[in-house]
């Protein structure tokens, strides 16, 4: 008997033996996976031969397109000289020393060592570890709670995930764990008060953290973990004076900030770090993402020196640093992101991002702002975010059940470009960092399409006000 046409194809492979991470399971049984088979520059492929911008880099991580020669090369030149090695009970090699010393010199503070993992959430459930144990080390074993913020995004592991304030990465996985605790989100444009300046607005947030701090106890407060922008949660930017204000909290009362800078670092918003854009001065830098281009997976920890010296002396008690991953520095990954930090030195890629985020930035606004169904466009470098609110005056959402910015998302990779539907209903932008201005044009003339498409959906349907 003759097969089904596409009983074969990879789309009915896929349905039949993969398990999609963040996906809809069962409406994914019904409709299919997009097969996505190559990429060049900021585009890729589907299994079809259509090609689309991939305007969020993958997972905002594709910094250097999909394409990169060199990367690859770098890959294969240390597969060959030595395909795996590991950093357990003082091994080393190579690539990833040389990794750490350029993450050590690139650093937006001081910092005095590096770990390695595999992922983000990797890295933010590691700071978790060493923050714990840290306060053991010093004498202060009751200093463990740590406060993250509602919408923000630290990864998916059981420790990040109780970090992450998402609803929908908590429910029904019973997250967060106990002593972790959530602070208010800093989004002006929902969260300010009638005649509140932002900057009101940020002592507003400062005085929330500091109440939930003394409802719970400062010497049981360990750390915060903050992303200097939110990425996943929406892509907010915090409110002027912010982390200074919330810096200042923190010090009073001897509590760790962990900058997560998975999204936000290696010139993302148009600095080397989130931090040196927001004026963050963490404690604990976990990164990944970027580093590598995402060719492989690598992520890594930086601890400031107090706290390595705190680590070192009880591993010196214990007879161990009694963490770490199989692949922790492994070689051919952290070769792979010693090459992409050579190369976007070379290529001055910092000033790419100025210059065509620039351009992102206001023509985001100019052709979105005044749009009826636009509420917000909110970025800065190359990372962005246009929210869909169903009354323009008030800031009022849609109900969440309708999925517009899913649909508005599904819309544009119709025309072809691949973006990403976030809480809120914001629609995401953060292309590759070697997008050219040309590039972001047809981005975004293919967006303002697909806007006008959902618009006229929408009024057909009597779901919105417009007219």
């Amino acid at each position: 008997m003759t097969p089904p046409p596409l009983a074969n194809s990879l789309a009915a492979r896929d349905i039949a033996s993969v398990l999609h991470p963040n996906t809809d399971l069962k409406t994914h049984q019904e409709t299919g996976p997009v097969v996505i088979v190559r990429g060049e520059g900021v585009r890729v492929w589907d299994d079809a031969g259509k090609p689309y911008i991939e305007a969020v880099a993958g997972l905002w991580c594709a910094s250097l397109g999909f394409s990169n020669e060199r990367l690859v090369q770098a890959a294969a030149n240390q597969m060959r000289q030595l395909p795996y090695y590991h950093g357990f009970t003082s091994k080393s090699h190579g690539p990833m020393i040389d990794l750490a010393e350029m993450l050590l010199a690139r650093a937006p503070v001081p910092m005095s060592k590096v770990f390695f993992a595999n992922s983000g959430s990797e890295a933010n459930d590691t700071a978790i570890k060493m923050v714990w144990y840290f306060n053991n080390a010093v004498g202060r074993p009751q200093k463990k709670k740590i406060i993250g913020r509602i919408k923000g995004y630290h990864g998916i592991t059981i420790g990040s995930a109780s970090l992450t304030g998402l609803a929908t990465n908590h429910r029904s996985f019973d997250v967060p764990l106990p002593g972790f605790l959530h602070t208010m989100t800093p989004h002006f444009y929902h969260g300010g008060l009638p005649g509140e300046t932002e900057e009101q607005f940020a002592t507003r947030c400062a005085d929330e953290l500091e109440k939930l701090i003394l409802a719970e106890d400062p010497d049981t407060i360990a750390a915060m973990w903050a992303e200097p922008i939110m990425g996943a949660g929406g892509v907010i930017l915090p409110p002027v004076g912010y982390f200074e204000k919330i810096q200042a909290v923190l010090k009073k009362y001897d509590i760790f900030l962990v900058a997560d800078e998975v999204i936000t670092g290696f010139w993302r918003t148009g600095n080397y770090w989130g931090c040196g854009t927001l004026n963050v001065k963490p404690d604990i830098l976990t990164c990944a993402k970027a580093i590598s281009s995402s060719y492989l997976p690598v992520s890594a920890v930086m601890v400031s020196e107090r706290i390595f010296q705190a680590l070192a002396d009880e591993s010196n008690a214990i007879g161990t640093f009694g963490h770490g991953y199989t692949y922790s520095g492994h070689p051919v990954p952290a070769a792979v992101a010693v090459e992409t930090l050579k190369i976007y030195d070379e290529l001055k890629i910092g000033d790419n991002v100025r210059h065509v985020g620039g351009i992102m930035q206001s023509e985001l606004r100019r052709r979105f702002s005044e749009h009826p169904l636009v509420g917000e466009v909110r970025g800065v470098g190359l990372i962005a975010a246009m929210e869909l609110v169903e009354n323009k005056a008030t800031h009022a959402n849609f109900d969440p059940k309708l999925k517009i910015g899913a649909r508005l998302a599904k819309i544009c990779e119709t025309n072809g470009v691949i973006s990403r539907g976030l809480p809120g209903d914001a629609l995401a932008f953060s292309p590759p960092l070697i997008i050219t201005e040309a590039e972001i044009r047809e981005m975004l003339d293919i967006i303002e399409k697909s806007l006008a498409e959902l618009t006229a959906q929408l009024r057909a349907e009597h779901l919105t006000v417009v007219r």
